[in-house]
């Protein structure tokens, strides 16, 4: 399977470069300019959905284009409109100009097996990417751009859009691939070649390691931001595993249930005190994680001394995650004594916290700020709520908007 690489003359600007001007004067785009608060289209449809990387934005490839959304106050912050038709993919680049667009399969101009590189301030394509299938997915972060077939994944430099790496996969007809968003950690992890496999790439320290993370294909993965933890769902739907990508250790198991289901996202907070986890069955779980990576509290490097540990432990062969007690506990069943005994079921890590949303809807969940949850749904949905980290319980609804129509609801 090849690829065919077009950059635009010279080198790529640099990625960040600020926020989204929704202005694009003076330049030519194959984009109408729709202003917010513009009157909707009731037959917009929604294709894709996605966070940026840390959780502030997502971004909504439509039917008819894509939009951009602020999560915290929720707003939308510009659409662009394409006569010729949608996208099925768009990964934003922090809250930079620079996108990555992917048309949907009725898109005339821009089809779903090529990769455009737009610069939303210059208003053009500053690159693209050509394949012989279709492209499932696209991930973005300051020196590299990764694209997902079904088959293969590319790993690009982003300045020059050189092929760096080639790594071959199972069948991954979801696109499955996360990366590490921290400079001094290149971390990439996608599906191996065989069912319940989990390839990790540490570019940076040119290591190679592969997790037997489930009996049953790979449903769902997720990193922290520093990459030296993974979180696996297979699909089965049952339990969810998190592991220490530098040596493959299991560091802890949760069970968001009995039936099977199909695992929507996997999210983990910044401080990786938390984990939550969508699925098919109407209900958002939150779990209490007991391991402790160095790095991903924001406040993490306002320490010296805590600086310089989380560099020697990213400059070390090997990761001593940490393992303690958190707030909160996940309940457990009342026979979880007899673990040796009994099923596995009786000694499972139970949710801690739980949102109820409408079933059979997609969903993908991400950690706000102060013990919140920020949901966005493809029926064109967006949930804001908040959770008691010390008694769990059933969550509460703070804001309910539906983004493709502007309709907002506050509780």
């Amino acid at each position: 399977m090849s690829s065919t690489v077009s950059p635009s003359r010279g080198l790529l600007p640099s990625p960040m470069l600020g926020n989204y001007d929704s202005s694009v004067a003076g330049v030519s785009s194959p984009f109408s300019n729709v202003e917010p608060d513009a009157s909707n289209n009731d037959e917009t449809e929604l294709l894709y959905a996605s966070w940026n990387q840390d959780y502030g934005c997502f971004a909504a490839g439509t039917s008819l284009g894509f939009r951009i959304f602020n999560c915290d106050p929720f707003k939308e912050t510009f659409r662009r409109d394409l006569k010729s038709g949608g996208f099925g993919i768009v990964e934003m680049l922090f809250r930079c100009n620079i996108l990555a667009l992917v048309g949907g399969k009725a898109n005339t101009q821009y089809p779903p097996n090529k990769v455009v590189i737009w610069d939303d301030h210059q208003g053009r394509c500053i690159g693209e990417f050509s394949f012989r299938s279709e492209v499932r997915a696209v991930k973005l972060r300051r020196d590299r751009v990764v694209v997902v077939l079904e088959h293969k994944v590319y790993v690009y430099n982003f300045m020059d859009l050189k092929l760096l790496h080639q790594i071959e996969t199972v069948a991954n007809p979801k696109g499955l691939c996360c990366l590490s968003h921290q400079m001094n950690t290149s971390v990439l992890a996608c599906p191996g070649i065989r069912r319940g496999q989990v390839r990790i790439e540490h570019f940076g320290l040119h290591m190679t390691k592969i997790i037997q993370a489930h009996d049953a294909q790979i449903a769902c993965i997720t990193m922290t931001m520093d990459g030296l933890l993974l979180a696996t769902a297979s699909t089965k739907g049952t339990l969810i595993r998190i592991f220490n990508t530098m040596d493959g250790t299991r560091l802890q198991e949760v069970r968001r249930g009995v039936d099977r289901a199909d695992i929507y996202s996997i999210a983990l907070s910044l401080n990786v005190q938390w984990l939550a986890v969508s699925s098919d069955k109407g209900t958002i779980h939150i779990f209490s994680l007991r391991v402790r990576g160095a790095g991903e509290d924001p406040s993490f490097q306002s320490s010296p001394v805590k600086s310089t540990a989380f560099i020697h432990q990213n400059s070390s062969s090997s990761l001593d995650a940490l393992v303690s007690p958190s707030t909160g506990a996940n309940p457990g069943s009342s026979l979880s004594f007899m673990k040796g005994v009994l099923p596995k079921y009786f000694s499972s890590e139970w949710s801690f916290a739980r949102f109820h949303i409408p079933e059979c809807t997609q969903f993908i969940a991400a950690f706000g700020s102060q013990n919140t949850l920020v949901i966005v749904g493809m029926d064109g949905s967006f949930y804001r709520c908040s959770f008691d980290p010390v008694n769990g319980g059933e969550m509460v609804q703070q804001e309910y908007v539906r983004f493709l129509k502007n309709e907002s609801r506050q509780r």
